[in-house]
């Protein structure tokens, strides 16, 4: 089988929509299989003749029947014992599509992906509601920071929700907390860094933020997840701004979840 994808994107109903470029149709008893990078686990469609068209075909598979786990999945063909790995030359990204995708209330994020040999790939994760960094800054003295509001369900309109942001120091119990402004799922926040100093004086370390929003049942973790920058913590490197002669900068965990750092 010689066959490539050419376009490829999970819809917003969790629709795997693939658009293949091939030599000849492909055979009845041909199956889409999805194998989980780590565990092995497998998952297959059947196919059957996608159509009579020899050199393109158009598939679509819902993936929720699947019963996929979270974690990266590799696309192959399987037929008669012989299995293929999918290339594909779509890159399978778009920011605009991601934020749309984002503003729906969900359990599990698919994308589909090409891996950096060239190959299809789904990366799934669970999804629950967060705020999405989209900028941060220092300016007057102040931590700012501006994102959008995901997986929480709400509309993106111009209503308003009450709205506050929480700055939590897990070693000491330390807490900040300021007002935030939230307009459809658009939200800004800024925090006086000299009140981050004040609440924990004598102590350096990292502080944990999060959004509390009129609406969603739980705080919000801030961080960055829609987009193509994994491990941000090794990638986005911010510039310190000092605070009597304190230095205070943001940066990101493993997870790629925000922290603010305190202190040396």
């Amino acid at each position: 089988m010689s066959v490539v994808v050419t376009d490829a994107e999970v819809t917003l109903a969790d629709v795997l929509s693939l658009r293949l470029a091939m030599q000849e149709p492909l055979r009845s008893g041909t199956e889409l299989v999805l194998r989980h990078r780590t565990s092995g686990v497998e998952r297959g469609v059947l196919l059957g003749t996608p159509g009579a068209v020899a050199r393109e075909a158009t598939l679509a598979v819902s993936l929720a029947p699947l019963l996929l786990s979270a974690g990266r999945w590799d696309a192959y063909l399987r037929r008669g014992g012989k299995r293929m790995r999918l290339r594909t030359i779509d890159p399978g990204f778009s920011l605009d599509h991601l934020d749309a995708y984002a503003l729906c209330e969900r359990t599990l994020s698919y994308r589909s992906y090409r891996t950096r040999n060239g190959y299809l790939a789904l990366k799934i994760d669970e999804a629950d509601p967060v705020a999405e960094v989209r900028a941060i800054w220092f300016r007057e003295g102040r931590f700012e920071v501006t994102g959008l509001l995901a997986y929480t369900g709400l509309d993106d309109d111009d209503s308003r929700h009450e709205a506050v942001l929480s700055l939590h120091r897990r070693q000491t119990g330390a807490h900040v907390t300021s007002n935030a402004t939230v307009q459809g799922v658009r939200f800004h926040a800024a925090v006086s860094l000299v009140d981050v100093l004040a609440a924990d004086p004598e102590a350096a370390g990292t502080w944990e933020p999060s959004l509390e929003v009129a609406g969603v049942p739980a705080p919000l973790r801030l961080g960055g997840w829609l987009d193509d920058v994994d491990g941000k913590r090794r990638r986005l490197h911010y510039p310190s701004a000092r605070v009597d002669g304190v230095p205070i900068r943001p940066s990101y965990t493993a997870d790629d979840e925000l922290r603010i750092e305190v202190g040396g």
